[in-house]
């Protein structure tokens, strides 16, 4: 809110804050100064009837403009999320692992959106669309080696198997099913439920 009153965008139907000139994929930093500044007007509403967004969002987690339902957004269960994700929300899931952006990549304002070339911002070798048969079955020793630094170490090892779990269970992949068959026998009873859920969605 702090940003919308600054001038930096204003708040979107999906709840993002959207910038004009660059979208929504900023980063929002602070300057505390005792400077007295002339505060910019707000910026007007650039969504017009668009409802892409809404329309979008596989788990319906934008229940109306400018509303949104954080138990059911994809960011929120693959990231925060601690045990279950809820079955009726699994299959909504697809292949995210961590995080999502669909309401963010359909929207108009992101078309001409400028890419970082910065280093640090850029996919780690390997990790781009990695096999969900790895991540299921990633080593606490793999876990922490490939993903130190990294914000995925928010979702814990458990919660991404689980993610990647779900999202086998979404692939139509059958190759995958041995995969799951083992992990439905994991001491963990999420992991174990998430994995017999799979098992049962790739044998339909």
């Amino acid at each position: 809110m702090y940003a919308k009153y600054a001038g930096v965008g204003w708040l979107a139907k999906n709840t993002c804050l959207i910038n004009q000139k660059i979208g929504s994929w900023l980063f929002l930093g602070v300057i505390v100064t005792s400077l007295e500044l002339t505060p910019d007007l707000p910026a007007p509403d650039r969504c017009g009837t668009c409802t892409r967004c809404i329309d979008a969002c596989p788990t319906k987690a934008l229940i109306a403009p400018y509303e949104l339902d954080a138990n059911k957004c994809i960011s929120y269960l693959t990231i925060e999320k601690r045990g279950g994700v809820p079955e009726e929300l699994r299959e909504g899931m697809g292949h995210q692992v961590f995080g999502c952006d669909i309401c963010q990549d359909v929207c108009p304002w992101n078309r001409k959106a400028p890419a970082t070339d910065k280093d640090e911002f850029q996919a780690r070798d390997g990790l781009v669309n990695p096999a969900l048969a790895w991540l299921a079955e990633i080593s606490e020793e793999e876990f922490r080696e490939k993903f130190r630094g990294s914000p995925i170490k928010r979702t814990k090892r458990s919660g991404l198997r689980r993610n990647a779990l779900i999202a086998i269970g979404n692939s139509g992949d059958r190759s995958l099913i041995p995969i799951a068959e083992r992990n439905s026998l994991d001491p963990d009873p999420v992991l174990s439920d998430a994995a017999s859920w799979a098992k049962q969605q790739l044998l339909k």
